[in-house]
C-alpha cells in the first residue's frame, strides 16, 4: 500500500469524476445534484484515510513523496509531497468544497457545467497544496482562474461581468509576477535548471536575486490573500458570485495566497523575507482597521462579509510578518479558522437570499421570528467571526498578539503600536457584525416574506450549518487538535531566521 500514488489519486479524482457528467442521464438535474456531493464526500473520506494511515504528525519531513519527469528540456518534474502545513489546508479544502457543493442544491441552470467547474477547482487546490515543484504549482495556481471567471459570469448577480472581469484582471495580473519569480529562481546560474523547492532551498542566491524573486511571488500572493491595497477585487467578486462560489473563495482560494507566502516567500527566500517583514506587519495592521471601518457603509450583505474577510486576513499578514513561532502558528490557524467561518457566513447569507430575494440590508428586517433556525446559526457564526472565546477565531487572533510581542527585532514602540491597532480592530469587528445581525433579524419586517420564501431552514441546510459549526467549536475548545499538525513544520521554517541579526 505504501507504493500507491496517493497524492496523484486525490488530485485527479475530482476532475476525472467531473468529466463523467456527459455520461449521466439527461432527464433532470437530480442525479447531478447527488453525484457531485457524493464525489466530494468520497474524496474527503479518502483524504482522511491518507491522513490517518499514511501521514505521521511528528515527522517534519515531506511525506508521501512522488516524483516523475515532466518536461525534460527544463528539468521540470511532477514532484509532490505533503507536510503538516499542507495537510491542514488539504483537509480544509476537502471539507469546505464538500459543504459548498451540498449548498449549491438550488442551482438549476447548466448544473453539469457548474459542478464540473467546482470539481476542477477542487483538483487544482489540492494539487497546489501538494506540489513540491514550482513548475507544477504554477499550472495548479492558474487552474483556478477560468472556473472562477465562468462561475461569476454565468451564475453571478446583475454586475457579474464587471466583477468577473475585475477579478480575472487582478488574479491573472498577479500570476504574471508569479511566473517571473518562478523563472528567475529556476534558471538562475550555470547549473542545470531546477524548479524543485528542496533543490532551490539548498542553493545559494545573491540577495538581489532573492529580493527580485520575492517581489514577484509576493505580488501574486498578496492579490490572492488579499493584502491591502491589492484587495479591491474581492468585495465586488463576493457581492456578485453565487453563495456556493463565495464559500470556495473565502474558504479555500484566499488561503492559497497565505500558503504561498509561507511556503515560498518565507521558507524558500528567508533572507529576502526578513527585509520587508516589518512592512508586512504595518500593512496587516492598517488592513485590520481599514477593512473594519468600511462594512458599516455597505448595503450589500455579502460585501459586508467580504470586508470582514479582508480584515481577518490582516491577522494572517501580521503573523507572517512577525517571524515567530507563536505568530506564524496563529497565522496558519487563522487561515483554517476563517476558512470555516467565512464559508459558513456566506452560506447563511445565501440562505437568506433564497428566501427574501434580496441582499440589501435596508430591505431586510424582522427575520428572527419567521426563521428562528437561520437566526440562531447566523448568530453563532457571527460570534465566531468576532472572536468569541471558545470558538476558533478567538484562539487564532489571540496567538498573533504574543507573536509580535516576542519578536526581539521590533522596538517596544512598534510592538505597542501594532497591539493597539489590533485591539482597535477587534473592537470594531463586533460593531459591524452585531449591527448586521440587528438589521437582518430584528426590527420591523420590511420585505414581504411570502411563501415559499418565508420557510425556515430545512434538514439539508441545518445539516450543513451544523457540520460547519463543529470544527469551529472543536478548534476553539481544543486548538492543539490543529496545532499538532503544523508545529514541527513551523519550527523548521523558522530555523534560518534564528541565525539572522
Amino acid at each position: 500500500m505504501s507504493n500507491v500514488p496517493w497524492l496523484t489519486t486525490i488530485v485527479l479524482f475530482p476532475i476525472l469524476a467531473g468529466s463523467l457528467f456527459p455520461m449521466l442521464p439527461s432527464n433532470g438535474n437530480k442525479i447531478v445534484r447527488w453525484y457531485t456531493p457524493g464525489i466530494c464526500i468520497s474524496e474527503f473520506l479518502l483524504i482522511i484515510y491518507i491522513f490517518h494511515c499514511h501521514f505521521h504528525i511528528d515527522d517534519q519531513c515531506i511525506q508521501l513523496v512522488e516524483d516523475s519527469s515532466w518536461i525534460n528540456s527544463i528539468n521540470s518534474h511532477r514532484s509532490s509531497g505533503i507536510d503538516g502545513l499542507s495537510m491542514g489546508l488539504i483537509l480544509l479544502t476537502g471539507f469546505v468544497t464538500t459543504s459548498a457543493t451540498s449548498a449549491a442544491w438550488l442551482v438549476t441552470r447548466n448544473t453539469r457545467l457548474f459542478y464540473f467547474l467546482m470539481l476542477a477547482m477542487y483538483s487544482g487546490q489540492i494539487g497546489l497544496f501538494a506540489s513540491r515543484d514550482i513548475s507544477l504549482s504554477s499550472p495548479m495556481w492558474e487552474l483556478e482562474l477560468i472556473p472562477i471567471y465562468l462561475l461569476l459570469c454565468m451564475w453571478g448577480g446583475k454586475r457579474r461581468l464587471y466583477s468577473a472581469t475585475k477579478s480575472i484582471l487582478y488574479t491573472a495580473g498577479g500570476s504574471i509576477f508569479l511566473l517571473i519569480g518562478a523563472l528567475t529562481m529556476g534558471f538562475y546560474g550555470t547549473q542545470e535548471p531546477s524548479f524543485n523547492i528542496r533543490d532551490l532551498a539548498s542553493r545559494s542566491h545573491p540577495i538581489s536575486l532573492e529580493v527580485l524573486s520575492y517581489l514577484g511571488f509576493f505580488v501574486a500572493y498578496a492579490v490572492k490573500l488579499p493584502i491591502f491595497p491589492f484587495h479591491t477585487w474581492l468585495p465586488d467578486t463576493h457581492g456578485e458570485a453565487h453563495y456556493s462560489t463565495c464559500m470556495l473563495l473565502a474558504g479555500v482560494l484566499l488561503k492559497m495566497g497565505g500558503y504561498g507566502l509561507i511556503r515560498i516567500n518565507m521558507e524558500l527566500l528567508p533572507h529576502a523575507h526578513s527585509i520587508p517583514a516589518s512592512w508586512l506587519v504595518l500593512f496587516g495592521s492598517v488592513q485590520i482597521v481599514y477593512a473594519s471601518l468600511i462594512p458599516p457603509g455597505q448595503r450589500n450583505l455579502k460585501r459586508r462579509i467580504a470586508y470582514s474577510s479582508i480584515s481577518h486576513m490582516g491577522f494572517v499578514t501580521i503573523g507572517i510578518g512577525s517571524v515567530t513561532d507563536t505568530g506564524l502558528n496563529g497565522a496558519v490557524l487563522q487561515m483554517i479558522s476563517h476558512g470555516l467561518i467565512g464559508a459558513a457566513l456566506f452560506y447563511l447569507a445565501g440562505t437568506c437570499y433564497d428566501r427574501t430575494r434580496t441582499l440589501y440590508l435596508d430591505q431586510l428586517g424582522g427575520m428572527a421570528t419567521p426563521m428562528p433556525r437561520i437566526f440562531t446559526m447566523f448568530s453563532i457564526f457571527s460570534m465566531a467571526s468576532l472572536a468569541l472565546p471558545g470558538m476558533s477565531g478567538f484562539v487564532s487572533e489571540l496567538m498573533v498578539f504574543p507573536g509580535i510581542v516576542t519578536n526581539q527585532h521590533y522596538s517596544s514602540i512598534s510592538k505597542l503600536s501594532v497591539v493597539v491597532v489590533e485591539a482597535i480592530g477587534t473592537v470594531l469587528t463586533p460593531i459591524y457584525l452585531l449591527s448586521m445581525l440587528r438589521r437582518i433579524f430584528y426590527g420591523y419586517r420590511i420585505s414581504n416574506y411570502s411563501d415559499p420564501y418565508s420557510v425556515d431552514s430545512g434538514p439539508r441546510e441545518i445539516f450543513i450549518s451544523i457540520c460547519l459549526s463543529l470544527p469551529i467549536l472543536g478548534i476553539g475548545l481544543y486548538p492543539d487538535m490543529v496545532a499538532s499538525l503544523r508545529n514541527h513544520k513551523i519550527l523548521s521554517i523558522l530555523v534560518p531566521y534564528s541565525f539572522m541579526g
